[in-house]
Parts: structure tokens; C-alpha cells; sequence
């Protein structure tokens, strides 16, 4: 499926948000993202910066209940 690119001055308000964690802290998780944020859809905010031209890396995990998880930060360039 074709998706145009995103300006990176018109990222939605939460896509900033994100990026603004990413910037300030380093990275992120969907936990982090929904309980600090309360961001729903941190993949989806993650695709939104990486159209606007953020290099984003995804780390796969697990925890110690043996839960997976996606730890999200920027790539440094």
C-alpha cells in the first residue's frame, strides 16, 4: 500500500509527542507511551514520524514474565 510522506512540521499532535519523548529521554515503549502520554497507538505515531524523515530504531525484547515488546528510539544519523 502507497503512503505519502509527512511533511515534518504537520506531524499530528501526538506523533510529536512521541518524537518529543524520543528527543528528550531517548526511547520508548507502548507501556511508556500510553501511561506517561496516553498515547494508544505508538506504532502507528512511530510509522507517522519515520515518514516525516526520523530515522527510528526498533529493538524487540522481553521481559521478565517473559512478555515481548518493541523498544523505539532514534537512530543517530
Amino acid at each position: 500500500m502507497y503512503r505519502s510522506p509527512i511533511i515534518a512540521g504537520s506531524l499530528t499532535p501526538q506523533a510529536q509527542i512521541v518524537l518529543g519523548h524520543l528527543r528528550k529521554v531517548g526511547s520508548i515503549t507502548a507501556v511508556e507511551a500510553a501511561a506517561v502520554h496516553r498515547v494508544r497507538s505508538l506504532s502507528r505515531r512511530i510509522t507517522e514520524v519515520q515518514d516525516a524523515g526520523y530515522p527510528v530504531r526498533k529493538e524487540h525484547k522481553r521481559d521478565t514474565t517473559g512478555q515481548r515488546y518493541v523498544r523505539y528510539s532514534l537512530e543517530s544519523v
